[in-house]
């Protein structure tokens, strides 16, 4: 490799290396003489659809994340919609500095037809601000479908003020899908500039993108939450689980004593209260099965890995705990798992058991739709 440029992949930013075919960044030496350089790695993702897992320094991340506080720029925090709590970077605001933050809301387009907007936005600026960021705007977008980006793509050019513009987020947000769909649609690119990939860690190293006043869009690598499910499950699995289209809420009306298990990943037990509807929004590829309480135990320990998945491979997750949640019967709440979905609860007092792996944050919310 020329030892007066250093090459770097334009689909996830690392630095390129032509010695070692078998780690990251290879490219074979005459790869280096074309227009655009992608390492092996995103070649395959591309051309062959190809995922594979990436064991990288999660401390790095965030190493790299904190340098943006000694920057004058914006920041646009991506965050999953879907996924807000599991996508939502902690301690953002002491990474970014005084630097103004845009929140950009992702995907849109899996949410049903009847969600009230407006409602929703509000939701989105009071949960950022009990997280410590005042956010200068709210922006609620689809990069995948490219719904509201006009209205997206005039608020950033509106608050950079000529300025670098940092996109952030933790992984498989959407960030690169985003900064596609800008380029397409501002720069006429007519392919991904950007490796995509369903799986965690498609982006290894921050990658400029220059702007014509000079200015650059910088695409930053995923920060990684390991208390989300979806960390945890493999590239097949992860295609199950995480929704790509548009959730067709799944509704039970549960007595007590009755259990439902989100394929493999999570088990819901209602173990106390009146007959009330419990709605499921999660992938519609992931299985449901109701079942008694009573029968729970055994039926989990018979049918995890085979009725029950994903995941096919039930070692691959830590052992099971259980969360004890009281359901106060003032509001409608929702039980949120992140990296799978919430169930949205009925409005009468219950006592629930969740049971999720190990390390996996469960948390209560008023229900958002």
């Amino acid at each position: 490799m020329s030892a007066e440029r250093e090459y770097h992949c334009e689909g996830c930013g690392i630095s390129v290396q032509t010695e070692e075919p078998s780690a990251l960044g290879y490219v074979p030496p005459a790869a280096l003489e074309r227009e655009m350089v992608l390492c092996q790695r995103c070649y395959r993702i591309r051309h062959y659809g190809e995922i594979g897992t990436v064991n990288q320094n999660p401390d790095i991340y965030l190493q790299k994340l904190g340098e943006i506080a000694g920057t004058d720029s914006l920041v646009v925090q991506v965050v999953d919609l879907f996924d807000f709590s599991g996508s939502w970077i902690p301690g953002i605001h002491r990474h970014i500095g005084d630097n103004p933050l845009l929140l950009l809301a992702n995907k849109i387009d899996l949410f049903p037809r009847s969600t009230k907007w407006g409602r929703l936005r509000e939701w989105l600026v009071q949960s950022a601000r009990d997280l410590g960021i005042t956010p200068i705007d709210v922006e609620l977008c689809s990069a995948a479908k490219g719904l509201n980006m006009n209205e997206t793509i005039t608020a950033i050019e509106k608050y950079r003020q000529g300025r670098d513009v940092y996109i952030v987020g933790a992984t498989n947000a959407g960030k690169s899908t985003f900064i596609n769909r800008l380029l397409r649609e501002v720069g006429g690119e007519s392919q991904d500039v950007i490796t995509t990939s369903p799986y965690p860690g498609t982006t290894l190293d921050a990658i400029r993108i220059p702007l014509e006043d000079g200015k650059a869009i910088v695409d930053t690598p995923g920060i990684v939450r390991r208390d989300r499910i979806s960390e945890w499950v493999s590239p097949r699995d992860l295609k199950i689980v995480v929704p790509g289209e548009t959730i067709r809420p799944k509704v039970y009306q549960l007595n007590d004593k009755q259990t439902l298990f989100l394929g493999g990943l999570a088990r819901f037990d209602y173990v106390r209260g009146p007959r009330q509807p419990f709605v499921c929004y999660v992938s519609n590829r992931l299985y449901i099965h109701r079942t008694k309480l009573d029968h729970a135990d055994v039926f989990q320990e018979k049918h995890c890995g085979g009725l029950l998945v994903p995941p096919a491979d039930p070692e691959i997750l830590p052992p099971w705990k259980k969360h004890v949640i009281s359901l106060r019967g003032k509001e409608k709440q929702d039980v949120v798992i992140p990296g799978l979905g919430w169930i949205a609860c009925g409005k009468e007092k219950a006592t629930l058991h969740l049971w999720v792996p190990e390390g996996i944050r469960v948390m209560t919310r008023p229900a958002i739709i």
